[in-house]
């Protein structure tokens, strides 16, 4: 998959996210746990899980409005974007602010 201004993803973490979503809210919180204690010290794979979070608001937004779904992945987006801003440093927060902007 690739971003608005051409960022090319990596990860399966769309992938995953995804499959999580068929089998609801509670696997959206574990996938995203483990994703995340895994690879928020990796700063483009947190940037990529940023991005996919982002993306799954908008998902379950538009086909349902503010549903459960949209809600969760609204405060996991923040969790692990406001990670990302207090702890990425130099040119890994300038790679993260590029990409997600």
């Amino acid at each position: 998959m690739t971003t608005p201004n051409g960022y090319e993803l990596t990860t399966t973490f769309w992938q995953d996210f995804s499959i999580a979503d068929r089998f609801g809210v509670q696997a959206i919180r574990d996938t995203f746990n483990r994703a995340f204690e895994e690879w928020k010290t990796n700063y483009v794979y947190l940037t990529e899980l940023v991005i996919v979070l982002n993306w799954k608001i908008w998902v379950w937004y538009q086909k349902n409005g503010k549903c459960e779904q949209s809600w969760l992945y609204n405060e996991l987006w923040e969790k692990a974007d406001e990670y990302a801003m207090e702890n990425l440093k130099g040119e890994e927060l300038d790679f993260f602010i590029r990409v997600t902007d």
